[in-house]
């Protein structure tokens, strides 16, 4: 309401509102450690933070922080191929600014705020009552629809993005957090890290900036999506049998 002018409050609120520090952005964080405090005590709040962890294989770090990268990177480079004229990488020209912009967004972009809920909280719940893509799509559903006001707010990737290419962007990555998530042992750091190199990639390779670019974003999102599906499996994403 505020973003789109219905409710009118001080300047100040309404930045705050609109800012990365809404609490509200916290919400599936709060979610998780309550529920896990109502359902199991400190135990439950115990093995919630316990998944904060890096404790699997290493080799997992190449998708971690190479694939959102190389996805949006190919996304411009045919974008480019098809006509638009090449963008300014900004961004990449200033190294310590990609340092703090990545420090930034992991605790308040998106990553700590909601990894512990959609990963550590829904989605390992999900998985004990169906396999890993149908609980993929579950969870892809409501993070979503959780995501539905920033496409009121001038500047945000929602409010470049038609609702139709965010949705299928968004369970396109909810089945590949999950085999991120399912491969490292469970591990939100690993989900909060996978996030992250998702939310900056956008910042350091403009690819939204072109015509043809984010087309190019969905199908290669949601080629990988099915991809990853193929190769490992619907019923855990994982090769274990």
């Amino acid at each position: 309401m505020v973003s789109s002018g219905l409710l009118n409050l001080p300047e100040a609120l309404t930045g705050f509102l609109q800012s990365p520090f809404n609490p509200a952005a916290f919400g599936p964080a709060v979610a998780a450690f309550t529920l896990s405090y109502l359902s199991h005590g400190k135990t439950g709040v115990k093995t919630l933070l316990r998944k904060f962890h890096l404790r699997f294989g290493k080799a997992w770090l190449l998708p971690i922080f190479l694939l959102h990268p190389a996805i949006a990177g190919a996304s411009l480079l045919l974008a480019v191929f098809s006509g638009d004229s090449p963008p300014v990488f900004e961004a990449l020209m200033n190294p310590v600014f990609v340092a703090i912009g990545f420090v930034y967004i992991f605790f308040v972009g998106g990553p700590f705020q909601e990894e512990w809920g959609w990963r550590g909280y829904a989605l390992e719940r999900l998985q004990t009552r169906w396999n890993a893509l149908t609980s993929s799509l579950l969870l892809g559903i409501v993070w979503g629809l959780w995501h539905t006001p920033l496409f009121l707010i001038p500047g945000t990737i929602q409010s470049q993005t038609p609702w139709w290419g965010f949705a299928i962007l968004i369970v396109s990555g909810s089945i590949l957090f999950t085999w991120i998530y399912n491969n490292t042992n469970q591990s939100i750091l690993a989900a909060m890290l996978f996030h992250t190199m998702n939310n900056l990639s956008f910042v350091i390779i403009p690819t939204l900036q072109t015509t043809f670019g984010g087309l190019y974003l969905l199908i290669f999102s949601a080629a990988a999506a099915v991809a990853t599906t193929l190769i490992y499996g619907s019923k855990t994403l994982t090769r274990t049998k």
